[in-house]
């Protein structure tokens, strides 16, 4: 599994919706890749927050979009930079 697929992949993760090939393939990434951990840590996290503190919101799709398009463009800058 790359960055990308565990990024797109996280929500259904952490709420134990993905196959056992999936799920796999993400517990076999998240133990080499450190930033999917902090992605997965932060994504817990956030969960918690809006579980104890708050009233999940839904977030536009224009938003989303945008969020994941930072999250692509992070690692795709972290990939290019592990190549030199």
């Amino acid at each position: 599994m790359k960055c990308e697929e565990l990024v797109e992949y996280v929500s259904d993760y952490i709420d134990n919706n993905l196959s056992e090939e999936l799920s796999e393939a993400a517990r076999e990434h998240l133990a080499t890749c450190e930033n999917c951990r902090i992605v997965l840590n932060s994504t817990q996290q956030m969960i918690l927050l809006y579980r104890e503190h708050g009233k999940a919101q839904r977030i536009p799709k224009q938003r989303q979009q945008a969020l994941y398009d930072e999250l692509s463009a992070a690692f795709a800058k972290r990939n290019l930079n592990q190549d030199k």
